[in-house]
């Protein structure tokens, strides 16, 4: 499996706390990448991504000074750009960065990473689109959390690495990506304990130095692997895929129709018959990830039943269930909350991608629709899977790419 997204974007900006040469390994060939290496270019970071699939690996030289400043036409184009915001303020107490874009699919404040950069000590302004945060230096602090969120935890514990003196955070995030981001920064001699649980305890060090570090691997990519083997039906193993990293998704699917078994070097995935509906809630890990749901939803359209699926933690991610319905799925929303009827097939449709995870769904969708579909917006699915048409295709399933 292809290094996580969500873990790689984040060590990418953990090289800003130390000077040197870094080397990220299993680096997927995704535009996010490829957009926060123009993020740090536009710092003054040198940054080369080479190889594909597990073999991408990604240099990265950090120079003594940088500029630390996060411009708007690149902050715009994805939201997890916020997280530079800690490591510049933690080694050299100022930085100035556009207010996040990325995709569209509601609210997702950073009040949260301020307030708690407020408590380390920094000071910020906002004006023109922009943030600016100082402070002579930070100081460590305990911090609560109002919600489990995985980028402010990563962002909070980032810049605590340098802070003066040790710092809580409390309510943290418990993602695998966490735990992934504190080896790194552990192993560039920061001091951390309890990643992957709901209290992490950082006891800062005056430098860091830079770092040789492989990437876990993508459970969301993993999960829409499972959920084309439940659609298709057939057997597939997602090799380096960790199933103690998905465990409630597993736990699901298994209800759903799709059996995985942990093979020790991945996944085994086989499913045949019609999929069972099952009523699905999105949670903070280790329940079932927002991230996770289109896929589920896809899988529940064409499920034999009724459920029910539960948006709880970003208000507006039910924007592709209209061009499911475009594909003939009996879906019903309210609120956070949808009511999917299984119908047996689904019929291809030109539909639209509104996001990354929506896009991958869509494609999904497709594959056991009747006559072609055809998803435009492909630079979505793009920001977070290397070749996604043409490994379904390695499988067996007729889809390709065209250009746009």
């Amino acid at each position: 499996m292809y290094g996580a997204k969500n873990s790689v974007l984040k060590l990418m900006a953990a090289t800003l706390l130390a000077p040197g040469r870094h080397r990220l390994a299993n680096v997927p060939g995704i535009t996010d990448v490829g957009i926060v290496c123009d993020l740090l270019a536009a710092m003054g970071v040198e940054a080369s991504h080479s190889g594909s699939g597990t073999a991408g690996s990604l240099d990265i030289s950090v120079p003594c000074e940088v500029t630390p400043v996060a411009p708007y036409e690149l902050v715009e184009k994805i939201r997890a750009s916020i997280v530079v915001l800690g490591p510049l303020l933690a080694r050299y107490g100022f930085a100035r960065i556009s207010l996040p874009g990325g995709d569209d699919f509601g609210q997702r404040p950073i009040d949260m990473h301020l307030r708690a950069f407020e408590d380390l000590g920094a000071r910020f302004t906002t004006e023109h689109g922009y943030v600016e945060g100082r402070c002579d230096r930070l100081v460590g602090t305990r911090i609560v959390l109002e919600f489990p969120s995985h980028t402010a935890t990563d962002n909070i514990m980032m810049a605590a690495t340098l802070a003066k003196g040790t710092t809580v955070i409390e309510n943290a995030a418990r993602e695998p990506e966490v735990i992934d981001l504190a080896a790194m920064l552990t192993s560039m001699g920061a001091r951390i304990e309890g990643a992957g649980t709901s209290r992490i305890e950082i006891e800062g060090v005056d430098t860091l130095g830079p770092s040789e570090h492989r990437a876990i691997p993508d459970r969301v990519e993993a999960a829409t692997w499972l959920a084309a083997v439940g659609l298709a039906g057939g057997e597939v193993e997602l090799l380096g895929a960790r199933a103690e990293h998905m465990e409630m998704l597993l736990e699901k699917l298994a209800l759903i129709g799709v059996h995985a078994v942990d093979t020790g070097a991945g996944i085994l995935a086989t499913s045949a018959g019609r999929l069972r509906s099952v009523d699905i809630s999105t949670l903070p890990y280790p329940g079932v990830a927002t991230d996770y749901k289109p896929f589920l939803v896809v899988m529940l359209s064409v499920a034999s039943g009724v459920a029910i699926v539960s948006e709880n933690i970003f208000a507006g991610r039910f924007r592709y269930v209209d061009e499911l319905r475009r594909m003939g799925a009996d879906i019903t929303t309210k609120g956070h909350h949808a009511v999917v009827r299984g119908v047996r097939r689904l019929s291809g449709a030109q539909v639209r991608s509104t996001d990354i995870r929506a896009g991958a769904a869509l494609v999904l969708a497709g594959m056991v629709a009747d006559g072609t579909t055809e998803v435009s917006g492909a630079e979505h699915v793009d920001r977070g899977y290397e070749n996604l048409a043409g490994r379904l295709a390695a499988l067996g399933a007729d889809v390709r790419r065209e250009s746009e």
